[in-house]
């Protein structure tokens, strides 16, 4: 489980559990995704990452 470390420190301890994210070739954009089902969550409205979600690994 991810926890809050100290205020103001800017980071989570750990990954946030049973959550993945993907980056979106057409969109240009993260998509967090639920691992235990595989139900898309949330996009990401920037280009950046979502912190603290480990990511997939691409197959290309």
């Amino acid at each position: 489980m991810a926890t809050n470390g100290k205020v103001g420190d800017g980071h989570r301890n750990g990954q946030v559990s049973n959550r993945s994210q993907t980056y979106n070739s057409k969109t240009e954009s993260w998509i967090k995704r639920n691992s235990e089902n595989g139900q898309f969550m949330d996009v990401k409205s920037d280009n950046t990452p979502f912190k603290g979600v480990r990511k997939e690994k691409r197959n290309e």
